[in-house]
């Protein structure tokens, strides 16, 4: 029978536990999809300690790739055979699982599926920071935490394409050159420097348009204080711990700026815009604009390995399970 990872307690990576589940049919409008590869995101981590809550036993993980291998009545758009990917849905920690054929897209020929579950969730979330919270473009310089990390690698290369100069924020010499071969034009590592004086260096002072900040706790006040006026602060996570608490009236202190905490499943919730998404992150990866730096793949057995070395920043790029 095919392994799943089930939780039936929220706490430390030792609750993920493999069991074997017989496979169930597709429902009417669902797929069963037996997959190759899945991703691992920082999310999955906020899943497993309850921060945010689901019922339990669950079944983490919200993005993989795989071939169907049954589909439910009504389906259309796609058929048994065909090799998809998804984000969003949570369950994805399984060798095989169903889920509805709305949230599945086909992959194009010429992208791997290994590939695919690296970068679905990372490069439409990427989609969605660049190209719709902010719209990133020639002429802005923005700043970039953990750029080395899945989605900052992926956000990196797609803004500098946009033409946009990136600052990009790591924690090791090797983590540095790595997201300076990937599209960061200054690399600053936290570790040995205030990245918020060493940002204003590199700006003349004038500050940055848009900081992306996938940290939370340990960068937050800094980030604002990268920011130019009238600048934007996207919050989307939380690895050092959630944001502390503010003022509004801070925002207006440091010069009118906005800040926002953005989530794609507000942003994809339309069948179509998912379609749009997915298809300007295939036209990046198909041209070679976006590259996906695969640092470490862990058997779907091992997924508490995956989230150790997640949560103890030792992972370089994205992180895939193998069933």
């Amino acid at each position: 029978m095919p392994l799943v990872i089930r939780i039936d307690a929220f706490g430390g990576p030792e609750v993920l536990r493999p069991v074997e589940i017989a496979p169930t049919p597709p429902a009417p409008g669902e797929v069963r999809v037996k997959q190759t590869a899945i991703g691992v995101n920082f999310v999955d981590v906020y899943h497993r300690i309850g921060l945010y809550p689901n019922a339990l036993p669950m079944i983490p993980g919200s993005e993989g790739a795989g071939v169907i291998d049954a589909v439910g009545t009504g389906v259309t758009g796609v058929k048994t055979g065909d090799r998809v990917v998804y984000q969003g849905a949570l369950g994805a920690y399984a060798g095989t699982r169903v889920l509805p054929a709305a949230r599945v897209v086909r992959i194009p020929d010429g992208i791997d599926e290994r590939t695919a579950a690296a970068a679905f969730l990372k490069g439409v979330t990427v989609f969605c920071l660049l190209e719709r919270v902010f719209k990133v473009g020639a002429g802005h310089t923005i700043l970039v935490h953990a750029a080395a990390g899945g989605v900052g690698l992926i956000a990196c290369q797609w803004a500098a394409a946009l033409g946009a100069t990136v600052i990009g924020t790591v924690g090791s010499d090797d983590k540095a050159a790595l997201a300076a071969s990937h599209g960061c034009a200054h690399v600053i590592n936290y570790r040995r420097e205030d990245f918020a004086v060493r940002v204003r260096e590199i700006t003349g002072g004038r500050g940055v348009e848009a900081v992306y900040d996938s940290v939370g706790k340990d960068t937050f006040e800094g980030s604002l204080d990268c920011l130019k006026r009238l600048g934007i602060m996207v919050s989307f996570g939380q690895s050092s711990g959630l944001p502390p608490p503010f003022s509004l009236s801070l925002l207006q202190s440091k010069g009118s700026l906005y800040a926002t905490r953005p989530t794609v499943a507000h942003y994809l919730a339309e069948r179509a815009d998912l379609e749009a998404a997915a298809a300007r992150l295939f036209d990046m990866l198909a041209g070679g604009t976006v590259k996906i730096e695969i640092g470490q793949e862990f058997a779907l057995a091992d997924a508490a390995e995956a989230h150790r070395a997640l949560e103890s920043r030792a992972t370089v790029g994205a992180t895939v399970l193998i069933p």
